[in-house]
């Protein structure tokens, strides 16, 4: 079966890891240039630039121009069904760090018994 095409969704967008990096990078709500990013993630401009195009066209980032410079600023509710379909499996997680607690308190219990 073939991969479906980066810019059918959030999900195949922010499968690759640059564009994760750039995300957080943007992440903070204020518009970045291209140049910012470059600088930033130590990444060649034509990268930055291809990563955000994909970006763009799943909605994860907008882009305005101010004067000769584009800005890019993430629309972090675009990451939303991702979040959504994540948010399923934390019952998984919550359980494994409660068992893990559990473990460690009945440790250090016996270890206070032990020494008194």
């Amino acid at each position: 079966m073939p991969r479906a095409a980066t810019t059918t969704d959030a999900f195949n967008a922010i499968a690759e890891p640059r564009r994760r990096e750039i995300i957080d990078v943007l992440r903070g709500g204020r518009a970045h240039a291209v140049g910012e990013l470059v600088k930033r993630l130590r990444i060649p401009q034509p990268t930055v630039s291809k990563h955000l195009g994909v970006l763009r066209r799943v909605g994860i980032v907008s882009v305005s121009r101010h004067g000769q410079r584009r800005m890019y600023r993430l629309n972090a509710e675009e990451l939303k069904p991702v979040h959504d379909w994540v948010k399923i499996y934390e019952r998984f997680w919550t359980h494994q760090l409660d068992r893990i607690k559990e473990r460690a308190e009945r440790k250090a219990t016996e270890r206070t018994a032990d020494k008194g």
